[in-house]
């Protein structure tokens, strides 16, 4: 069981992600500086489009699961959500799934887009067992609870 308060965040999507963002904002300024027949507002406009894709991959890079001895706060690509320890029953993450995913005391599931196997699944694996074990440990009628 990791020590507390720990972050969970997919560290290898997160550097792809930026790195093309900046990448991508990188070239269209280039291009909007190099490239002689361009006007203002055409420049402008590359490099507008360039900081909206890094915008967006800054969004996708953002998920992540920060988990404390009162509860966990979910990050996801446009949502924060905090939850008690008792509100989480089960974490789960299956064969196939995107992310992890929590089943809540309420009977209602949430994704947790800060553990996700794409790039890293044996770090995913470990991540979701270690948040599992905390949810099992500080969890409802447990003794860290």
């Amino acid at each position: 069981m990791p020590d507390l308060p720990v972050v969970f965040r997919p560290t290898v999507t997160r550097v792809v992600l930026l790195t093309v963002g900046g990448s991508l904002f990188a070239v269209l300024t280039a291009v909007a500086v190099l490239l002689p027949s361009l006007g203002g507002g055409e420049r402008s406009s590359f490099v507008f489009v360039g900081l909206l894709f890094l915008g967006v991959l800054g969004l996708l890079s953002r998920p992540r699961v920060d988990a404390d001895r009162e509860g966990i706060t979910v990050v996801n690509i446009t949502t924060v959500r905090r939850l008690e320890w008792a509100e989480v029953i089960r974490v789960n993450l299956r064969a196939g799934d995107p992310w992890v995913y929590l089943d809540l005391a309420d009977g209602s599931h949430m994704a947790a887009m800060g553990i996700q196997p794409g790039l890293a699944k044996g770090r995913a694996i470990a991540d979701a067992r270690a948040l599992r074990a905390l949810a099992d440990h500080y969890g409802s009628g447990s003794p860290g609870a």
